[in-house]
């Protein structure tokens, strides 16, 4: 995939006047842009999908590779433009706002696209992605929506997140989901065979139903089960 975008960029023309970082070579500043622009794109369906942790993610590996490539004071993240511009993307991150997202995504794509301009690379232009390239990754939160869907099939019985907040609508002792991640003996895989089985005894006069999840609703599942596993081994 790198070798792709690789050739897809312009020719590097060794006689051209270029004003590299110091101490970095041509082959190195052009391996960070790659990794600038596969960040962007990452950013960019992060936010689309609303996995702001995700967006939270690929926004800090962006700023460390712009000082990476841009260490010069005159340059670097100290312009006050570019400064603003990662200041409106991260506000708009930590609030989960949607729309102000798309408008400091596409101030800081116009604002990358004026950096190349200003360095003799204004062939080189981005815009906002139409598609990803990232087809091996999921850019929407699995967790968030395992969560959601724990509370919709399971919440009649157990407490999915919170005891304080959460009472549901059937009181006979149904461990809460943190209780059963806790339990050495009990695995993800565990819990995919009890999702998908036709009915599991839990009690001796209960009966577990089988839910009516597909596979990718199951995966969620799974996926925030495994969370709180993590968190309890922390």
């Amino acid at each position: 995939m790198i070798a792709a975008i690789a050739a897809m960029l312009p020719p590097f023309n060794a006689g051209a006047q270029v004003n590299l970082p110091a101490g970095s070579t041509s082959t190195q500043l052009s391996d960070l842009m790659i990794a600038l622009q596969f960040q962007h794109i990452k950013l960019w369906f992060a936010g689309k999908f609303s996995n702001w942790d995700l967006a939270n993610y690929e926004l800090r590996q962006i700023q460390i590779n712009l000082r990476r490539a841009m260490p010069s004071p005159s340059e670097s993240l100290r312009s006050s433009q570019a400064t603003e511009q990662l200041q409106a993307l991260d506000r708009a991150i930590q609030q989960k706002d949607g729309a102000a997202f798309a408008k400091a995504y596409s101030d800081i794509t116009n604002g990358c696209n004026a950096c190349h301009r200003a360095s003799g690379f204004g062939s080189i232009t981005i815009q906002v992605p139409a598609n990803s390239p990232f087809s091996d990754q999921l850019f929407a939160d699995q967790i968030a929506q395992g969560r959601a869907l724990a509370h919709g099939a399971c919440g009649l019985c157990h407490v999915i997140s919170d005891s304080s907040m959460e009472t549901p609508a059937f009181r006979f002792p149904a461990p809460s989901f943190s209780e059963i991640a806790s339990r050495p003996s009990f695995s993800a895989n565990d819990l995919r065979q009890l999702l998908t089985s036709n009915h599991r005894r839990v009690g001796p006069n209960q009966a577990m139903l089988k839910p009516k999840l597909v596979e990718y609703q199951i995966d969620a599942i799974v996926a925030f089960f495994e969370t709180l596993q993590a968190d309890r081994a922390r």
